[in-house]
C-alpha cells in the first residue's frame, strides 16, 4: 500500500490550454493517507475519471506531479506502478476457470503454489465464490463476472491503491449493498490503499472514509460523509449530497440576522454586512433541520406537496417566494392551508458566491 500524493496536478486533453475552461481538471493538491477508503463522487463529466486514470498511469497530467510513497511515478507507466483496477464492465477471462482468474495476477508475479492457493480461496470465500471456483467463467452471470473481477484486483497483497471506476454498475441493484458491505469488510481486514469512482451518493457515502466531491473538474469538498452532510463547505455538495438535498435561499446579512424576502431570521454566528452588492449570498439548510410548527412565530408558508416515501414524509412548500423542502415524521398531518415552519437555528449556513463563510458563534462573541 502507499500513500498517494497529488502535487499540483491539473489535466487538459486540448494541446494548448489557454484558461481554466480548457481543462478537464483544474490544479489541485491532496494527500490521501496509506491504506485509506476514499471515494470520486460527482456528476458525469465532472473529471473524476480523469483523475483516477492520473493516478493510475492511464493519463499523464498536463502539469503537477503524481507520488507514491516517496517515490515519483508520473512519468511511470501503469504496469510498473503496482495497482490494481477494477472497471465497470468485467475485465475476465471466459474460458478459464474462476479459480484461474482469481489465481492469474498471483502466478505473473511468481508466486508459489501454497501462497496462491490461500489466497485465492481467501478471497473467493470473502466474495461468496467458493462454490463457482471450478466453473467457467463464460457461463456465469454478469453479477458473478464482477465479482471475479473485483476478486482479481484484490488479490494481490502486495499493490501500492486499488482503483474502482463504477464497478457496481452492471450489478443486480438487490446485490449492490451486499458487494458495497464485502469491499468495506475486504478493506478493513486487508488495510489496502483504495479509491472508488461513482456518480451515486450512496455508494460514496457507504463505502468511503473520506470522500472527494468534484464538479466542473475541481474539488469543492473532501471530508468524511457526516462533514459533508452536516457541514458542506460549498453549496454544490449540500445540494448534490442528501435526499432531497440542501435548501438554498437568496439572503442579505446584517450582523447575526438573515433576511430572507420579508423574513428576519436569526442565525448562530454574526457576519460582516453582506448587501445586495456582496455577490450571491445565500442561507442553506438541510430539509430534515426544517420543521413544521404550531407556534404563531413560525414563518407562514404555502403547501405545495407531500411526497410519502415510507419512513417519512418530504413537504414541498413555498417561503418567502422561494421553493423550500422539509422532512416530517411519517405520521405527521401536513395542514392544506395556515401551515407554518422553523429551522434549526444551529444549522444555518451562510454562503458567498458558493462558498461556505464562517461567522463568529454567538456563544464565543458573548464569552
Amino acid at each position: 500500500m502507499a500513500r498517494i500524493t497529488l502535487d499540483g496536478i491539473a489535466h487538459s486533453y486540448l494541446p494548448r490550454p489557454r484558461g481554466p475552461g480548457d481543462f478537464a481538471l483544474k490544479p489541485l493538491d491532496h494527500v490521501w493517507r496509506d491504506g485509506g477508503a476514499y471515494a470520486l463522487l460527482g456528476p458525469s463529466g465532472c473529471g473524476k475519471t480523469t483523475l483516477l486514470n492520473i493516478i493510475s498511469g492511464l493519463i499523464a497530467p498536463s502539469r503537477g506531479r503524481v507520488w507514491f510513497g516517496e517515490r515519483d511515478v508520473t512519468d511511470l507507466p501503469t504496469e510498473q506502478r503496482n495497482i490494481a483496477q477494477v472497471f465497470q464492465f468485467p475485465v475476465i477471462y471466459d474460458t478459464m476457470t474462476v479459480y484461474d482468474n482469481l489465481a492469474f495476477p498471483l502466478r505473473n508475479r511468481g508466486a508459489s503454489d501454497a501462497e496462491l492457493d490461500a489466497r485465492v480461496r481467501e478471497v473467493a470465500r470473502v466474495l461468496d465464490l467458493t462454490g463457482s471456483l471450478g466453473r467457467r467463467a463464460r457461463r456465469l452471470s454478469a453479477d458473478a463476472k464482477q465479482k471475479i473481477s473485483l476478486g482479481r484486483g484484490l488479490v494481490r497483497p502486495d499493490v501500492n491503491a486499488i482503483l474502482f471506476d463504477e464497478p457496481l454498475t452492471v450489478i443486480d441493484p438487490q446485490l449492490k449493498w451486499e458487494l458495497r458491505a464485502q469491499l468495506k469488510h475486504l478493506h478493513k481486514q486487508f488495510d489496502f490503499t483504495m479509491i472508488y469512482v461513482t456518480h451515486d451518493q450512496t455508494e460514496a457515502l457507504t463505502f468511503a472514509d473520506a470522500v472527494v466531491v468534484m464538479v466542473d473538474g475541481e474539488v469543492v469538498q473532501m471530508g468524511t460523509p457526516e462533514e459533508l452532510f452536516e457541514r458542506p463547505t460549498h453549496t454544490f455538495v449540500g445540494f448534490f449530497i442528501g435526499s432531497p438535498g440542501m435548501n438554498i435561499l437568496p439572503c442579505t446579512v446584517t450582523g447575526a440576522t438573515a433576511q430572507v424576502g420579508a423574513h428576519a431570521i436569526p442565525l448562530p454566528c454574526r457576519y460582516p454586512t453582506l448587501g445586495a452588492d456582496a455577490g450571491r449570498v445565500e442561507l442553506g439548510i438541510r430539509p430534515e433541520f426544517v420543521h413544521l410548527t404550531d407556534l404563531p412565530d413560525g414563518y407562514p408558508v404555502v403547501v405545495r406537496g407531500v411526497d410519502d416515501v415510507g419512513r417519512h414524509k418530504v413537504v414541498k412548500v413555498t417561503f418567502a417566494g422561494q421553493d423550500l423542502n422539509l422532512t416530517a415524521p411519517e405520521e405527521t398531518v401536513v395542514p392544506a392551508v395556515g401551515a407554518r415552519l422553523s429551522f434549526e437555528t444551529a444549522r444555518l449556513n451562510i454562503y458567498r458566491d458558493g462558498q461556505l463563510i464562517a461567522g463568529t458563534p454567538i456563544e464565543r462573541e458573548a464569552a
